[in-house]
């Protein structure tokens, strides 16, 4: 009769055991956040070429990366969203095009070296940059029309700044677009998200909100999201080694959270990419985590979209910039001759 009391206190004392546990493993988690974490490592430019910043209204200052010297029409790139993201992303097709004709790059709001302020992400926001960094670029290149090419979930932004203003552009490219797997097609509310702000308050606040976001932001948690993106454990060193200078900056944690709290992920982008009268180039990968395209049919058939696959992960342009740069050179040889004036 006397073992139900004693059980009730070995429970008891399991539980304070637990708790305690999980208080020093939080303070232990705060105290390596703080102590051993370079929250201000160097962060050298992304990109060769002229790095400036530009104030905007409605998306903060934006970081823009250009290289002008060449005559032909503008080409502007734009990165991908995750933990960790930043210009150095679109590095080989910047570097390639630098020659031939004016590159620019975006760092959009949260990432690289555009503002990294406490505020809500959302897509509206990414969309907001783009056009401004487009007006930027069209007022430097005499009001001509650009080309434009975004990576994985920036793609929905850029169709939806096309949609909005199609005259700024003469085509699109769209690298390993998201919106076409069964999870994350956009069939929803136009202009909306999928954030959860509870989820985004409870995460992107102190005093765990940075220790959290240094560790998902680890050098080996950094590498094996890298791999999955890459569906292999070759990745590209200088990519994962500038990724991890970046997320260790002040504030970068605040548009991590926002992408994981489902802010950043439109509710139509699968309509937006339908809705494109454009021309558009379209290239994904079919190895790793990121290779489900069954919707890619609704638009692969229509005579303004091209679409075509590598065996590669979802950054085929670090694998095989060769072929990539290949087949969109000639995407681009097929549309209506342009005359744009060489800069003066």
């Amino acid at each position: 009769m006397s073992r139900q009391p004693r059980e009730k206190g070995r429970a008891g004392s399991y539980g304070i055991a637990a708790f305690l546990t999980f208080l020093g493993s939080a303070a232990g988690l705060v105290g390596w956040s703080r102590f051993a974490v370079n929250r201000r490592m160097d962060l050298p430019p992304a990109l060769p070429g002229r790095l400036e910043t530009l104030a905007t209204e409605r998306a903060g200052d934006i970081a823009l990366y250009g290289s002008r010297e060449k005559a032909g029409v503008p080409l502007l790139l734009i990165h991908s969203i995750n933990a960790a993201a930043n210009a150095y992303e679109v590095r080989p097709l910047y570097k390639h095009y630098r020659d031939s004709r004016p590159a620019y790059a975006l760092d959009l709001p949260g990432f690289g070296f555009s503002e990294r302020s406490r505020r809500r992400y959302t897509p509206r926001l990414m969309v907001e940059a783009i056009h401004a960094a487009v007006a930027e670029i069209r007022g430097r290149h005499r009001g001509s029309a650009i080309d434009a090419m975004a990576l994985s979930l920036s793609c929905s932004y850029l169709a939806r700044a096309a949609v909005e203003r199609p005259d700024d552009y003469r085509s699109l490219g769209l690298i390993s677009p998201t919106g076409f797997d069964a999870r994350l097609s956009g069939e929803g509310p136009p202009d909306g998200h999928r954030g959860r702000d509870a989820l985004r308050n409870l995460l992107d606040r102190p005093p765990f909100g940075r220790p959290l976001f240094d560790a998902l932001a680890s050098r080996p948690s950094m590498r094996f999201f890298l791999q999955k993106t890459f569906g292999s454990k070759d990745i590209d060193e200088g990519l994962f080694a500038y990724d991890h200078a970046s997320a260790n900056q002040p504030g970068a944690e605040h548009a991590p959270y926002c992408f994981i709290a489902g802010h950043l992920f439109p509710t139509d982008s699968t309509r937006l990419y339908e809705e494109l009268r454009l021309p558009v180039w379209m290239v994904h990968g079919r190895r790793g985590d990121f290779v489900d395209y069954r919707l890619a049919p609704r638009v692969a058939g229509r005579p303004n979209w091209r679409v075509f696959s590598l065996p590669t992960g979802a950054f085929p342009h670090f694998e095989r910039l060769d072929d990539v740069t290949a087949d969109y050179d000639a995407f681009l040889e097929g549309l209506s001759p342009v005359t744009p004036r060489p800069q003066a």
